[in-house]
């Protein structure tokens, strides 16, 4: 959450819709979102685990790349295998620094006739400028601002988007499509920030907030916000930039080794990877876990990891309560050698000491339709 004065916040298309369903409004990454509605966040969490929840998700920067050689020029700036990619297939890939930091995570989903990308609402514009002054002649980046974007997350989400988009059921995991939503021209995504089975939903500002209203009248839709999202994307052991990520922070150390492409780590031809190469051969310093601290206490963001005697291994990066396990849940970074799975640790909240230990990820099992 953020300092800023509320009068400079930008708002999404859903913000009066956000007022009118009781939400409560927090700055984020330079706007104003809701972190609840009238039920709350571990109500909200629950029901996306057990049927449906909408999240507006607006904030986020929607850029598409135009041009021949679009795919070659965005690999010189990522990890990822883009040539690769066939239309109408995403990938989840990272923005690398000379360091081999991450400067940014995002999808891109490649079109008929351009790359789709999706980035983080805190780094769109820095991210924007990055790609038009590193793409080279003949690609261009156009940076849609006239979108919003629904995610509709849970194991009812096949199932509502169904009745009113034909053919939606068909998507694969990580598939997208132009399609027909309660007559409204969108591109649909199978994927989402939940670890559950769901869709993300571009489509006009303007029509964003006549398809939301179709969507919660269904009886297993229930609007859920960023506090949620939080707690849900966490119990999935997945990364949240600013957190988990950032500019100091390797692929290989977060333990995302799986988004570097074995041809583009043969190749080269990206920021970082030397680093990243010696990384991958001679392994990181320290590594990204899970962690489980007892009792019911919870562990929070930049609270420092001990060993018994009180030698720092390292450093929580998110943290908070698990509605599903119903007890606190944290990742963060720790030196390798204490990496394994129930290595005993101790965090120092307010300084008092609280034990715990490592434990794999992800918290909860990932429910996407890989079929």
């Amino acid at each position: 959450m953020g300092e800023s004065d509320s009068n400079a916040l930008r708002r999404t298309p859903l913000y009066a819709l956000h007022h009118e369903l009781g939400g409560k409004l927090v700055p984020f990454a330079g706007y104003e979102m809701p972190v609840h509605y009238r039920p709350g966040i571990l109500a909200e969490h629950r029901h996306t685990r057990t049927a449906a929840g909408l999240f507006d998700v607006s904030h986020m920067g929607q850029i598409r790349l135009i041009g021949a050689g679009a795919d070659a020029a965005l690999e010189r700036l990522v990890p990822g295998e883009i040539k690769a990619l066939k239309p109408g297939r995403m990938r989840y890939t990272l923005f690398t620094n000379d360091q081999g930091g991450v400067s940014d995570d995002l999808m891109v989903l490649r079109r008929a006739d351009d790359l789709f990308l999706i980035v983080n609402a805190a780094c769109k514009e820095q991210d924007f400028a990055h790609l038009q002054c590193h793409l080279g002649a003949g690609v261009a980046a156009e940076f849609l601002e006239d979108r919003a974007l629904l995610a509709l997350q849970g194991p009812a989400a096949a199932a509502v988007l169904a009745r009113h988009a034909q053919g939606v059921e068909s998507l694969r995991f990580l598939g997208g499509a132009v399609m027909t939503v309660a007559g409204i021209e969108t591109l649909v995504t199978r994927s989402g920030y939940t670890g559950e089975d769901g869709f993300e939903i571009s489509l006009a500002a303007d029509r964003a907030e006549a398809l939301a209203r179709r969507l919660l009248a269904e009886p297993e839709v229930d609007a859920v916000g960023l506090g949620a999202r939080d707690s849900l994307r966490l119990e999935a052991g997945l990364c949240l930039y600013g957190h988990d990520l950032d500019p100091e922070t390797t692929p290989v150390e977060a333990g995302l080794n799986w988004v570097l492409g074995k041809r583009r780590l043969a190749e080269g031809g990206f920021p970082g990877v030397a680093v990243i190469r010696r990384q991958l051969a001679d392994g990181p310093a320290r590594l990204r876990v899970g962690l489980l601290p007892d009792g019911r206490a919870p562990v929070r963001d930049a609270s420092p990891i001990e060993d018994a005697n009180g030698r720092v291994l390292g450093q929580v990066t998110s943290g908070g309560f698990s509605p599903t396990l119903n007890r606190p849940i944290a990742m963060g970074y720790v030196a390798a050698a204490v990496a394994a799975p129930g290595t005993p640790v101790e965090f120092l909240v307010r300084e008092k000491r609280l034990p715990g230990r490592v434990v794999a990820l992800p918290f909860v099992p990932h429910r996407y339709a890989r079929t």
